[in-house]
């Protein structure tokens, strides 16, 4: 059987997450292989993939912040909010001041309702949106909300009537970069779209723990299971009668450790669980003993 854990994948540029977790399984020897949190196929860097049992840990993962790098072209739509798709409009940027733009971004930063790209992946009456759009029918996407911490804006370059803007972003999981694209050169009057997408990070796993793909065809690095979830999720160490309850999928009584999953280990610092805290008590989410 392969080893638990997590491969951190530096995606290449026009893979599809599915070419990934595909390469994985023949790498790692095995089909029980997924990753947490889709990348677009023009989008390159962090794609965390679970191995064995730690495709449990790959929901929980998807929840935590990301932080991306990230070239918005203002003047210019297409109708995926990216250059993949199709212009559908064209207005001259030659003119908005960088100050604007810097207005532009506060106001979409902090916690904002975000309407996903009609290209996504969201279901709509159990139709994926992506599937819908491209058969030629409007997709109607409510708003919802994200959290966008930081949108800091690195570089401001004009060129004939465009401008491209150079940022980091850091935000909440379901947070579309795309749709900052869209909403930045909406609210500029000028229209605008994604033309770059690096993801730097997802939760503690960043570029520095990423290999490509040549990298891991020579050698497959899995993150044991324990380590990632210590990297990710605050830390319980229990007593040997509180792993023999845990190994039944018993409760125990909560340490204060907050909302969220934990990490709950044993006395020989074996991974035991994820456990989560209500009120008094802590249950089990996914058990690994």
């Amino acid at each position: 059987m392969a080893e638990s854990g997590l491969i951190i994948v530096d995606k290449p540029g026009e893979w599809t997450s599915h070419d990934v977790v595909a390469r994985m399984r023949r790498l790692a020897g095995t089909r029980r292989v997924g990753h947490a949190g889709t990348l677009d196929p023009m989008a390159t860097g962090v794609l965390v993939v679970g191995v064995e049992k730690a495709t449990r840990l790959l929901g929980h993962l998807t929840l935590t912040e990301k932080v991306y790098e990230a070239t918005i072209r203002l003047g210019v739509t297409t109708n995926t909010d990216d250059a993949e798709g199709e212009i559908t409009a064209t207005a001259s940027a030659s003119g908005v001041a960088a100050e604007e733009i810097r207005k532009g971004v506060e106001a979409l930063t902090g916690a904002i309702m975000q309407v996903p790209p009609q290209v996504s992946a969201i279901k709509v009456n159990g139709q994926r949106a992506y599937k819908m759009a491209r058969a030629g029918e409007e997709v109607e996407l409510a708003a919802r909300p994200v959290t966008v911490r930081a949108f800091d804006v690195l570089d401001v370059r004009a060129h004939d009537d465009v401008v491209d803007v150079d940022a980091v972003v850091t935000c909440s999981s379901g947070t579309y970069i795309r749709s900052l694209a869209r909403d930045l050169g909406a609210a500029l009057g000028v229209g605008g779209h994604l033309t770059r997408l690096r993801r730097t990070r997802v939760g503690p796993y960043d570029l520095s723990l990423a290999r490509t793909i040549d990298e891991l065809a020579e050698r497959c690095v899995i993150l044991p299971i324990g380590e990632a979830v210590a990297a990710a999720f605050p830390r319980r160490d229990v007593t040997a009668e509180e792993a023999r309850v845990i190994g039944h999928g018993g409760r125990l009584a909560a340490a204060g450790l907050g909302e969220g999953p934990i990490g709950v280990f044993g006395p020989d610092g074996t991974l035991l669980a994820l456990m989560e805290e209500q009120g008094r008590t802590a249950r089990p989410l996914a058990v690994f003993v």
